[in-house]
């Protein structure tokens, strides 16, 4: 039986944004908590849900680029090259905030991170509600991001006014944030659109900056981010016997992310991921989620290639 907090009535949904309320909404990256990013009361309500702290700006999400002017000032030519690219979908670009835009938003800043989802329940209710949603991920701050409609319901249910139900989300993990605020383009955090990828769209390459980042502060750039409950640990494939020896000799109950294949023991219990960055994006959130569920002492996740950008910036943070 649905839980009566999730839903698929998008003119409800609506109607709750447009009185001021909270509903979270499906992306393709993962679920957002979403507001009327013109309503300052409404977007406060976000960050009592979340427990986020007030100087850390939101992602406002468009239906359309044909808005961007709306909502950013001086946006140059190279970001409506991204735009054509990869909009709808899951890319970010950070931009100077328009005057009318609340500071609350933007976390006194003077820029605006903008976003046009591709998942279609996103979109259909973006364009009946006519305006920007700020919408940052569905969950506790700092903590691991929902990719489901029940996810949300267990981290932040009794805030939030209806969850709108949309699968499992696509890509899985948070946008690629490309900042055009400054006069060097860069990437403040790495997604599954890749570095490379844009560097190809802007004809020049482009620094992922991301832990190194001061201002403007973005979403998920805190060293300690999409984190488990439980202690976790990011260890090379060939430490990983030692590790297990030693927490096994001290009686510690172990959870084993990898992947590359890890059988159970007596003492361990291994949620094996597919070998390929898609695949793995995909169910990783889920995974921490399982691994967090069965109450273990510690978790160990093994280290995934270098090229995996956007995935082993989430496992970095998720460990630190």
């Amino acid at each position: 039986m649905m839980n009566n907090k999730i839903s698929t009535d998008i003119e409800k949904a609506v109607s709750i944004l447009k009185a001021g309320g909270l509903v979270a909404i499906p992306t393709e990256t993962v679920y957002g908590l979403a507001a009327d990013a013109l309503n300052p009361e409404a977007v406060k309500k976000i960050f009592a849900a979340k427990g986020r702290p007030a100087d850390h700006p939101l992602i406002v999400h468009l239906n359309d680029a044909s808005q961007i002017e709306d909502w950013a000032i001086d946006v140059p030519a190279e970001a409506y090259r991204l735009f054509d690219a990869f909009w709808p979908g899951p890319l970010t670009v950070i931009c100077k905030k328009a005057p009318k835009i609340n500071d609350i938003v933007t976390g006194g800043q003077d820029t605006i991170g903008l976003r046009v989802p591709a998942h279609p329940i996103a979109q259909a209710l973006l364009t009946a509600f006519g305006g920007g949603l700020a919408a940052p991920s569905a969950n506790k701050f700092g903590r691991i991001s929902p990719t489901t409609a029940e996810h949300v319901f267990a981290e932040v249910g009794n805030e939030v006014d209806l969850i709108l139900e949309g699968g499992r989300a696509e890509v899985g993990i948070e946008s690629t944030i490309v900042d055009f605020s400054t006069k060097d383009t860069r990437i403040l955090r790495p997604g599954m659109i890749s570095s490379h990828a844009i560097s190809r769209i802007l004809g020049y390459e482009i620094p992922i900056i991301g832990k190194q980042i001061s201002t403007p502060r973005v979403s998920g750039s805190l060293a300690s981010h999409y984190a488990p409950r439980t202690p976790a640990e990011l260890i090379d494939i060939l430490d990983l016997p030692t590790r297990i020896a030693d927490l096994s000799q001290q009686g510690k109950k172990l959870v084993i992310i990898s992947h590359l294949a890890i059988a159970n023991t007596g003492s361990q219990i291994s949620i094996n991921l597919p070998n390929n960055p898609l695949d793995y994006a995909y169910e990783i959130y889920a995974a921490l989620r399982e691994a967090d569920n069965l109450k273990a002492d510690r978790i160990l996740i093994t280290k995934v290639p270098e090229e995996w950008q956007a995935i082993l910036d989430r496992l970095n943070r998720a460990t630190y």
